[in-house]
Parts: C-alpha cells; structure tokens; sequence
C-alpha cells in the first residue's frame, strides 16, 4: 500500500512557501516512502484576519488545510530560539481546547528563511532568468549563515545581480516571485545540516516519522 503524508506550512509571508521543497527533501531524506502533498496555508484570501494572531492563524489553517504534520515557521530574527518557542507553544495551547491538533514542527530560522537559500549559486542564477550568467556574486560562507545580517535584502541584491538586466529593465523583475523559486531549483539540502536551526527542524520531525510509523 502506498502511503499518502499531507503536511500544511504556516510561514510568516508569502515568502516563506520557498520552505516547501526543503520540507519535501526532509521527509523524503528521513525515511518517508510514499507520497508527499505539501501545502502552504495562504490566509491572505480565506481568513485575513486570523493572520494577525498566531494562535487563531494556527487554527484557521488547520480547518482550511488538513494535515498530518503541522510546520510552523516563525523567524528568530533577533529573538532566541527560546522565546520563538514560548510563543508557538503557548498558540497551540490556546487552540487545543477548541480542535484536535495534528503533531507540529517549529521552523525558527536563525535570522530569517533567506538565509536558508544563500547557498546555492546556480539556483539563484536559475531563479533569476539567466542560469548561464558569469557576473560574480558574493554568497556568505556556509559556517557564517547564521550569523549573516540582512540575508533577505542580500538576496534579492544578489537575484536583481545574477539577472543581468540593466537597470532600466530591473524596475520589472519580479523579485519576490523569483526568490520564492530559489528552493526549487536545489536538489541537496544537506549542506544546511550544518546549522543549527536546520538540525532542530530535522530532528524534530524524524522524531514524529518514527512516532507515528511513517518511515
């Protein structure tokens, strides 16, 4: 029999669903044989205002997208893991009451999701329309991601560069959407194994695959 998994992301902005290929490889490189159905819990059109508050976004997506795993992603920023944690937690607690509730995984990137897409030179340049480009591009050593300021701003720098365009042009790049597509133009994520953030997420969820007998 084949085995179905449906996971929901809950993400801090539409640029957060760029998580869903590193999902997949994750639950695939952890053991998962079957098919893997992602989706990313966009409130922006059914549920607006549940978008504001953690708990009732959690709540809402959940009702609009069911799920087997739960990912909740919430940037460190300058916050400790620590309190990102407090704050998950206590959403879930709030809504136990009101819904059953699926296993969850945190997703608390130190800084932001960019810096989870910093490592990958052709993907970049594919994301950004010209994949056989040769202007030089400054991507931050892997052993210094996480200690990497502004890796958003950095990005969408570095995809507006990779493109080629003049600067004429560049008023028209579409930069969000572009750095949304980074992610799936990676095959390997393992060389992010080598941060912490990404190990706490992996760990978590090989945690539930083996609970549940998904592997």
């Amino acid at each position: 029999m084949i085995m179905e998994l449906h996971y929901t992301l809950i993400g801090d902005g539409p640029t957060d669903s760029a998580l869903l290929p590193i999902l997949d490889w994750l639950i695939t490189k952890n053991r998962f044989i079957g098919n893997i159905h992602g989706e990313f819990a966009d409130l922006r059109r059914y549920a607006p205002r549940a978008r504001c508050n953690l708990a009732n976004k959690i709540l809402a997506s959940l009702k609009l997208y069911p799920c087997d795993i739960l990912f909740i992603h919430r940037d460190a920023e300058r916050e400790p893991r620590a309190n990102r944690l407090r704050e998950i937690n206590g959403a879930i607690n709030k809504i136990i009451p009101l819904t059953p509730m699926v296993p969850s995984v945190c997703i608390i990137p130190i800084r932001m999701t960019e810096t989870w897409l910093l490592f990958d030179e052709p993907a970049i340049r594919k994301a950004a329309g010209n994949p056989n480009g040769d202007i030089p591009l400054s991507l931050p050593r892997l052993s210094r991601l996480e200690g990497f300021t502004r890796p958003k701003e950095h990005l969408r720098q570095l995809l507006k560069q990779a493109s080629g365009l003049s600067a004429r042009r560049l008023d028209n790049f579409p930069v969000s959407f572009s750095l949304r597509r980074i992610s799936s133009y990676i095959d390997d994520f393992s060389p992010l194994r080598s941060l912490s953030a990404f190990n706490a997420v992996e760990n978590d969820l090989r945690n539930i695959l083996k609970q549940h007998g998904w592997t």
